[in-house]
This record gives structure tokens, sequence and C-alpha cells, in this order.
């Protein structure tokens, strides 16, 4: 027979047997040939009960057919083949006429295609959905700002015994809930301002384990196993309390009861591409930040959804489904990747691996060290095209002391700098606005005058003042919505702070 053939080529009888061979199909099924002249469809075939062209070999036609099965070998190991067959007769026989192709790494080439579709597909939808989130944050965060800004003036105006006084701190609780759900977004979003620092991770985490050990409960326990000489990582502290917050609060519903929580760190260097949760990893030094639990674990179903915004298996008003894909958005931001080893019942493991940092040193953190919002006596600056946030703005800073004028375009912010330059010891810009972007506006500024500072306000990052959600250097900065002493308080450090 054509033993120089690629494929293997058998030909069987009426009887299901191996009437011929060649030297191909002897060595894909790891027989001798006398071996293979004793073996039946039966013995190779795996999906034999299932192939009804066995069945029907007498009828077939010379034109033949073609179908997929799997092959076993002789060592017990199977792999896929594609059969074409058709009749032909020989010495007055009716036989079949058998070509036999490997398809080992073309089904491994299908498989691996199927799986980069359905990451494009995830990933489309995980950005498209993020555009959406990121927008809704935007205006949400505006709108809160002003909420909250003016709840507090109120509350400061009256006695704790009013019957009003409660009504408000309702007010106030229910808006920093509602800021919380839009910082949760725009994590998602990749659309969070942030301002990395190079810091130890397991400081940082040390310095979260108590406020865990309460969100978690009595009933759950909290280990702790941190790495030793932990490289640095680059990262916005405030993110990595998201991250753990999150995670922590995950686990704790998954468990539901008595259980355990490990939190854990250590370096990893990979030397090679890998693969973790479906994604690639390239080579480099990491950071691994781990969280564990010991709950109900996740169904293979729904690890293809658990980063995706609003999903969630918890009962309705258990859970906002943001959680994870909060964590999931924080890692990206932050170049690093994720991973999950779960399945039902069995506990869940969080992975998040973070570039190492190779230069700068570790950071100390800047809070805020008062809780009375400090008051000052210089002239400050506010260009705000929202004119609730204007006169909100103006309002607070007046009431510490400060001298504020203000402007609702960035073409108002000039003529005001051209006529009272000289007083102005601040400014402060929102981002994005019609005319010229805040970045744009501080330049055209500091042509008049050099030595003005600047404090950005927006309600999500702007590619004018950051790369990737990433501050550009010196750039002063401020979340919206924001409160009376965040507000003040960043207000004082850009002032007494030297000038860059």
């Amino acid at each position: 027979m054509t033993d120089n053939s690629r494929d293997g080529i058998v030909i069987i009888d009426q009887e299901y047997r191996v009437y011929e061979a060649n030297r191909r199909f002897v060595e894909m099924l790891g027989y001798s040939f006398d071996e293979i002249s004793r073996l039946s469809v039966r013995d190779f075939d795996e999906l034999f009960a299932d192939q009804q062209v066995w069945e029907d070999v007498a009828d077939l036609s010379s034109t033949g057919m073609t179908f997929e099965t799997r092959f076993r070998r002789k060592d017990g190991a199977t792999f896929p083949v594609e059969v074409s067959v058709s009749a032909t007769k020989w010495a007055g026989q009716q036989l079949v006429f058998c070509v036999c192709r490997d398809i080992s790494e073309r089904k491994q080439s299908e498989e691996e295609n199927k799986k980069l579709e359905q990451q494009l597909v995830q990933a489309q939808k995980l950005e498209a959905v993020g555009r959406l989130a990121g927008g809704v944050a935007h205006d949400f965060n505006n709108m809160l700002s002003v909420i909250l800004g003016h709840t507090e003036i109120a509350l400061n105006q009256i006695r704790p015994e009013n019957p009003l006084y409660e009504d408000l701190q309702e007010i106030l609780k229910a808006a920093d809930r509602s800021a919380g759900l839009t910082r949760q977004l725009l994590a998602f979003a990749r659309k969070q301002t942030v301002s990395p620092k190079v810091l130890d991770l397991n400081e940082t985490v040390a310095s979260m384990l108590k406020m865990l050990r309460r969100l978690i409960g009595e009933d759950i326990e909290l280990l702790w196993s941190p790495g030793h000489d932990l490289w640095p990582v680059k990262i916005d502290p405030s993110q990595i309390d998201q991250m753990l917050a999150n995670l922590a609060v995950n686990a704790r519903d998954a468990i539901g009861g008595v259980g355990r929580v490990t939190i854990a760190t250590a370096n990893v260097t990979l030397t090679g591409e890998s693969s973790r949760d479906g994604r690639a990893i390239p080579p480099g030094d990491y950071v691994i930040l781990t969280v564990s639990d010991t709950g109900a674990g996740i169904s293979e179903d729904a690890l293809d959804h658990i980063f995706e915004p609003f999903y969630t298996t918890k009962e309705v008003g258990k859970g906002t489904g943001l959680g994870l894909s909060t964590v999931f958005g924080i890692v990206k931001q932050n170049n690093g990747f994720v991973e999950v080893q779960s399945a039902a019942e069995s506990g869940t493991i969080f992975k998040i691996y973070l570039p190492k940092c190779s230069g700068g040193t570790v950071e100390l953190d800047e809070g805020i060290e008062s809780l009375r919002p400090p008051r000052g006596d210089e002239t400050v600056l506010i260009v705000e095209d929202e004119p609730a946030i204007l006169k909100l703005g103006a309002t607070i800073l007046g009431r510490q002391g400060y001298t504020v004028l203000t402007a609702g375009t960035p073409n108002q912010a000039i003529q005001v700098v051209a006529e009272q330059g000289d007083a102005i010891n601040l400014l402060i810009t929102d981002v994005v606005m019609p005319e010229m972007n805040g970045r744009d506006l501080v330049e055209r500024l500091r042509e008049v005058k050099p030595d003005l500072k600047c404090l950005y306000i927006s309600g999500y990052t702007a590619d004018a003042i950051a790369h990737h959600g990433v501050l550009d250097e010196g750039v002063r900065f401020l979340q919206k919505p924001f409160s009376v002493l965040e507000l003040t308080t960043r207000v004082r450090q850009v002032l007494d702070e030297d000038q860059d």
C-alpha cells in the first residue's frame, strides 16, 4: 500500500476487521503490522458504537463520505482523526477504503482560536460598558458634589438637637454611599484618577488589617502571611484599600458563617510567558497579593462573568455586582493581572500580580491630618463651567476666610487674571470645559503670572493632566465629589508647598 502517505490508510472488511493497512496507520496506533491485522474497528475507534457509517458499510457508494471520530492507541491514549471512507471491491469482497488523518494540531488551533475570540468579545464588552460607566460616573459626580457640599454646610449651621439634623445626616450618608458607587464604576472603567506611589505592599496591607477584621466580622478568622524582602510596587495606596475591601466583602459573603480568610504576599519571577485566568502574562518580576477564603466557591459558569459590572450571584439587595469589576479595573490600570482559582464548595483564591518597581524609594503617605477644615486668607480663583459647583466652591472657601473670585469659562478666567492677577494666589480649575481644557488654561495664565499655583478638579480622569489615569508629575488634583474637609485641606496643602 501507499507507505509514503502522510495519512494513515486502512481497508476494512464487512466484519469491521482490518483487511490491510499502511505504515503510517500502524505508527499512528502504536501497533506492529502483525497486531494491526488482528484488530477490528471496535479495538481502535473509541466512538465506534456511535458511528452509523460503520453499520452502513455495505451501502457506501464509491463517492464515500467524511466524518470525525477518535482513535485509541495501543497505550490507551486517544486522539482526534478525520476519516474519509469510500466503498471498493477486491477479490469479490465488498471493502471500505479509509484515509485517516490525525487532526490533533487542527483541533488545538481551533480551540485556541475559540478562546481568543471569547477573550476578544469579553474585552470589547468590558470596554463598551467601561465607557458608559465612566460617562455616567462623571455626570453623577458633579451632582453628588453639590449634594454633599451643601448638606455639610447645612449641618454646620444647625444644632444636633434640631429635627432637621438627623434628616441631613441621612442625606449625607446616602450621598457618601453613592459616591462610593461612582468610585467603583470609575475604577472598573479605568478612569479613576490616581497618584501612584512606590510602596511596600506589606506595610500597606498591614495598615488595613484592623478595618478588614471589622468588615468580615468575628466569626471569620483573618490570617496575614507577609512575604519576606518584598519588592516595591508603584500603585496608589487607596487602590490597594479598595481591592482588599472588595475581596474581603466577597469572601465574607461566600463564607456566610464561620470560616477563614487568608491574605498573603510574595515575590515571583516568571521566566516565560504564562497564562493566568485565560490571559497571557509576560515574563518578569512581580509581587503577588493573594486573598483566599474557605467559602462556597464559584461555579464554572459564573467564573466567566465575575469581572463584569453588575453581575452578582447574591440575593437582591445583598450586592451591587461592582466589587470584583472594581478589582479588575484597578489591576489592569496598574499593568497587572488577576488569576482566579475556584470551584463550587471548594473556596476561592484570588492572585493579583503587580509589576515590580525597579526605581524609586518607598514613599510616605500624606493623609488628612486634621478633622477641622483649615482656614486661610489668600485669594483663590475658581474656574468651573457647572454653575452649581462654582457656587459651592466659592461658598466653602469663602466661609473659611479666603477671598474667592469666580469664572464660568476659561475666557472669563483669562480676563480676571488680566485685571487682578497680582492678588491671585491659587487657581482651582475644572479639567474638561468648553473653549479650552484646564491644562491649556493654566499654561495661558502662567504666561501672565508664572508663579501661579494650580489645583485641578474633575469628575474623572482626563488626558489633559493624566495618561491612562495616572497623574502627570507635579499635577495637583482633587477628585469629585469632594467634601468640605477634602477641598479645604487640599487647597491649604497646595498653597503651603513650594512652587514646582
